[in-house]
């Protein structure tokens, strides 16, 4: 099996399992904001939705309940979590910390289809930035997370791999962007993306990668407790 961007996918188009569907499809539905916090999912309902039995649907909310996306509590049933501002923070350290080494990891086996691949998604995300009318930060942040899938396609340790995904997958529990409160951060964002092509591109050091794949991750972590720490007017 392999990751994706959100669940997983199985190797040459093999089909997925019903509890894997499942998870994919709960995991989208809080990323597009259709889960809210507090919102309650129905096992029935979300079942018969994907045309499975509650089985399966209920192996996916264990699995997002380990990843602490869902809550279960008794007379209640499963309901969606949100993050607070502490787990933003812890969430977003761990994953400077792995997207950082998988980052410098994966460098040496990129190949120049994957570099031309994610400069045209670089591409992309700078003319959003450069046009008010067509700046969605939600759209931005997904265009991120296919950036930076791109780098880790030849990912040489699935342990990190995994805890990468488990950090995106909690992100996305936020149900917004981060660029939507910080929107000057994405321009900076983008610069750091060239930067970090160039130096795969250069065949870099490991040390040099891992520092500015790591501190481009701290960038927009520490835009956003500059932004909330600001005095709201």
């Amino acid at each position: 099996m392999r990751r994706t961007d959100i669940g997983t996918v199985g190797l040459a188009g093999a089909p997925v399992s019903k509890a894997d569907r499942a998870y994919q499809a709960i995991l989208e539905g809080i990323r597009d904001q259709r889960h809210e916090p507090g919102d309650r999912l129905v096992l029935s309902q979300i079942a018969a939705e994907l045309g499975m039995s509650v089985v399966p649907v209920r192996e996916a909310i264990r699995r997002l309940q380990s990843e602490m996306l869902v809550a279960y509590e008794r007379n209640v049933g499963a309901t969606v979590v949100g993050i607070d501002p502490v787990e933003y923070r812890h969430t977003m350290e761990t994953l400077a910390l792995v997207e950082g080494f998988s980052t410098a990891q994966c460098a040496p086996h990129v190949t120049a289809e994957d570099l031309a691949a994610a400069r045209e998604v670089n591409a992309t995300m700078r003319a959003m930035t450069a046009s008010e009318r067509a700046w969605d930060p939600v759209a931005f942040t997904e265009l991120n997370r296919r950036f930076h899938s791109i780098l880790f396609e030849h990912h040489q340790n699935e342990h990190v791999h995994d805890l990468v995904h488990r950090g995106w997958n909690r992100l996305a529990a936020l149900r917004s962007s981060t660029f939507a409160y910080v929107p000057g951060r994405a321009v900076a964002s983008v610069d750091e993306h060239e930067h970090l092509l160039r130096l795969i591109e250069d065949g870099a050091r490991f040390e040099e990668i891992e520092a500015a794949a790591r501190a481009h991750r701290l960038n927009t972590l520490h835009a956003y407790l500059e932004h909330s720490a600001e005095p709201s007017s």
